[in-house]
């Protein structure tokens, strides 16, 4: 019964809750990549956002230009569990959220932070649809980030 409900959250989480009927044993664990992996290709395929090839000596699959912005672990820009993420970890360094991209999701930002690699474990609020957003320690640290267009790279 547990294994149904955590399957259910999941898919209800990504928004594929509507078009997937859970029956009575909950999905097996490569059929839900396999949603997740074509949601996320769907997702991208449909969103605003530019997307490029990367180069031959980087080992990005997508290179995407998107909007960046920052966020921290305060009430007024969370809900009313705010060191925890949507895929139930505590936030800390290396933490970014998108509803683009799905959770567990690896991506890199070179022109703001080099070589760090992000994971993407949360989500933001269902009005953005094409940013990435990056957790810092303090809302200064959020605030003084602002918002920036550049290129990522998904691992």
């Amino acid at each position: 019964m547990s294994r149904q409900i955590i399957s259910a959250a999941l898919l209800l989480a990504l928004g594929t809750l509507s078009s997937v009927i859970v029956s009575d044993a909950a999905p097996a664990p490569e059929a839900v990549g396999s949603v997740l992996t074509e949601e996320a290709n769907a997702l991208l395929n449909e969103s605003p956002i530019t997307v490029s090839q990367p180069d031959a000596g980087t080992d990005a699959k997508r290179i995407v230009t998107t909007t960046v912005t920052a966020y921290s672990s305060e009430t007024a820009q969370t809900d009313d569990t705010p060191y925890i993420t949507a895929s139930g970890t505590r936030v800390r360094q290396g933490i970014a959220a998108a509803n683009w991209l799905p959770i567990g999701t690896k991506v890199r930002i070179p022109d703001l932070f080099g070589e760090q690699v992000f994971v993407i474990e949360d989500r933001m609020h269902s009005r953005y649809t094409n940013r990435l957003d990056v957790w810092f320690p303090t809302r200064a640290e959020a605030v003084q980030f602002g918002a920036r267009k550049t290129q990522i790279e998904i691992l």
